[in-house]
C-alpha cells in the first residue's frame, strides 16, 4: 500500500500544469521568455492575462523566486475569474495545479493537498468531453504555453484545433490558432490558400485584435495586394492602443519596412516612442528598425542615423540585462557600418562574445551572425564558411541553424568556392537534431 506521501506525489504527477508539461528550459531561455511576457503588458482587456500570469509564476519558480511565483499564480486566479466572470471553472485546473506543486515544493503539504482537492472537484464537475484526453481549456492553455516558449508549432496548432472543435465560441483561441498556423506553414511567398482564408475569417471574427490584423495585412502584401493606405490606417489604431507586444506594432513595422519603406518604419517607431518615451519595448522596436535599415543600406548612412541607432541599442542593452546577446549582435551590426573606430568596436563585441560562456543555442546564434559579419564586412569568405559550419554542427533546430545550412548549400551548389568539396562532405555527414 502506498504511503500518504507516495499517493500525493502520484496525484501531483498526474496534474495538467506547467510543472508536469516537461518544459525543458535553459537559463537563458527562461530569461528571454520572462522578458517576452513582461513586454506583452498587463492591460485589463488582454484575454490571455490569466495564462500570462500562470507562465510568469512558473518562470519565477524556475528562477528561484518562490514568493514571486505565488504572487503571479494568485494573480492568475483573479484574472481568469474576472475574464470568465465566474468564481470557478475548468480554466482554473492548470492554475490550481501550479499552486499545488508550488506549495508542495515549499513544504506546505496541507495547502498542496487543498489545491489537489480543488483540481479533483473541477475535473469531476467539468470533465473532458468523450474521446478527448483533456478539457478544451487545458488544450488552449497548453498551446499558448508552447507558443510563448517557441515550442513545437505543429503541436500548438493541434492543441488549439482540438480546443476550438470542442468550444468554437472562443474567438481568441481561433485567432491564436491561425497565428500558430502561420508559423508552421509560412513561406517566402505567403501562406497556403486554406490557411490564408482561415486568417481572413479569424480577422473578421476578431476585428479588435490589432496583432492579428497586422499579420493579415502582412500576408496580403506578400500576395501582391496594395496595402499602404490600410497600413497607415492600422498604424493610427496601434498608436492609440495600450503599449505591448500584442498591440500589432511589431508585424506592422515589418509591413512598413518591407512594403512601404524602412524610413517610414523608423518614423512610425519613433512616433510610438515619442508618445511613450519610457517604454522599453518601444525602444527595442525602434532600435531594430534602425538596425534593419542599416543592414540593407546601399549608400553610406548619415551620421545622425548611426548615432541614434547606437544610443538606442545601448539603452536597450541596459533595459534587457538578462537577454543582451541578440541586442549586442545588433549593436555590432550598427558599428560595422561606421568608421574604422566603429568597425573596431564591432570586432571587439564579437571577440568578447566568442570568449564568453554561452549555452549552445546562443553559440549557434552568435556563430551565424559572426559568419555573416565575416563575409559582408571583413570579406573573409573562408572563415565565414567555418563559422557557418560551427552553427550548423550544434544540435539545436532553429532559424539560425537553417540559415547557415542554406548558405552552405548555396555555396556548394555554385561550384565556385575552393571549399566546395569540404562543404559537400560536411553537409552529407551533418546530423539532424
Amino acid at each position: 500500500m502506498m504511503s500518504a506521501a507516495q499517493t500525493r506525489a502520484s496525484r501531483l504527477e498526474a496534474l495538467q500544469c506547467h510543472f508536469t508539461w516537461d518544459l525543458d528550459l535553459s537559463g537563458s531561455l527562461l530569461s528571454r521568455c520572462r522578458d517576452k511576457l513582461l513586454d506583452i503588458g498587463t492591460d485589463n482587456g488582454n484575454r490571455w492575462l490569466g495564462h500570462i500570469y500562470n507562465l510568469r509564476g512558473f518562470i519565477q519558480y524556475r528562477l528561484g523566486s518562490n514568493e514571486d511565483a505565488q504572487s503571479f499564480f494568485n494573480k492568475a486566479t483573479e484574472a481568469f475569474n474576472k475574464m470568465r466572470n465566474a468564481d470557478e471553472g475548468p480554466w482554473l485546473v492548470v492554475n490550481y495545479g501550479n499552486l499545488a506543486w508550488l506549495h508542495h515544493h515549499l513544504g506546505d503539504q496541507a495547502e498542496s493537498e487543498a489545491y489537489l482537492s480543488k483540481v479533483d472537484a473541477l475535473n469531476e464537475k467539468y470533465p473532458s468531453p468523450p474521446q478527448e484526453e483533456l478539457h478544451p481549456e487545458i488544450y488552449a492553455e497548453k498551446a499558448y504555453t508552447l507558443m510563448t516558449f517557441n515550442g513545437d508549432m505543429n503541436l500548438v496548432a493541434d492543441y488549439f484545433q482540438r480546443a476550438i472543435e470542442m468550444q468554437p465560441d472562443m474567438v481568441e483561441w481561433n485567432s491564436w490558432h491561425v497565428l500558430g498556423l502561420t508559423y508552421v506553414h509560412k513561406r517566402s511567398t505567403g501562406l497556403d490558400d486554406d490557411i490564408f482564408q482561415k486568417m481572413r475569417i479569424a480577422q473578421e471574427q476578431d476585428p479588435e485584435n490589432l496583432n492579428l490584423a497586422a499579420h493579415y495585412l502582412w500576408q496580403r502584401a506578400k500576395r501582391g495586394e496594395s496595402i499602404e493606405d490600410e497600413a497607415r490606417e492600422l498604424a493610427t489604431k496601434v498608436l492609440g492602443s495600450p503599449v505591448g507586444s500584442y498591440s500589432g506594432l511589431k508585424p506592422l513595422l515589418w509591413v512598413y519596412g518591407t512594403y512601404i519603406s524602412d524610413d517610414e518604419a523608423i518614423a512610425l517607431a519613433e512616433e510610438a516612442l515619442k508618445n511613450h518615451p519610457d517604454e522599453r519595448y518601444l525602444k527595442r522596436r525602434a532600435a531594430l528598425c534602425y538596425q534593419k535599415r542599416l543592414f540593407f543600406i546601399d549608400s553610406p548612412p548619415a551620421t545622425s542615423m548611426l548615432d541614434r541607432a547606437v544610443s538606442l541599442h545601448e539603452e536597450v542593452i541596459a533595459l534587457y540585462p538578462d537577454s543582451p546577446l541578440i541586442i549586442k549582435l545588433h549593436l555590432a551590426t550598427v558599428y560595422a557600418h561606421m568608421s574604422d573606430d566603429g568597425q573596431a568596436k564591432a570586432e571587439q563585441i564579437y571577440q568578447e562574445l566568442l570568449k564568453s560562456d554561452l549555452e549552445l543555442e546562443d553559440k549557434q546564434l552568435l556563430y551565424n551572425y559572426y559568419a555573416q559579419y565575416l563575409h559582408y564586412q571583413k570579406q573573409d569568405g573562408k572563415m565565414s564558411i567555418r563559422y557557418h559550419m560551427e552553427a550548423a554542427k550544434i544540435q539545436h533546430q532553429s532559424f539560425f541553424r537553417k540559415s547557415s545550412i542554406r548558405i552552405l548549400e548555396k555555396i556548394r551548389d555554385r561550384h565556385r568556392n575552393s571549399m566546395c568539396g569540404e562543404i559537400r562532405e560536411f553537409l552529407a555527414n551533418l546530423k539532424e537534431p
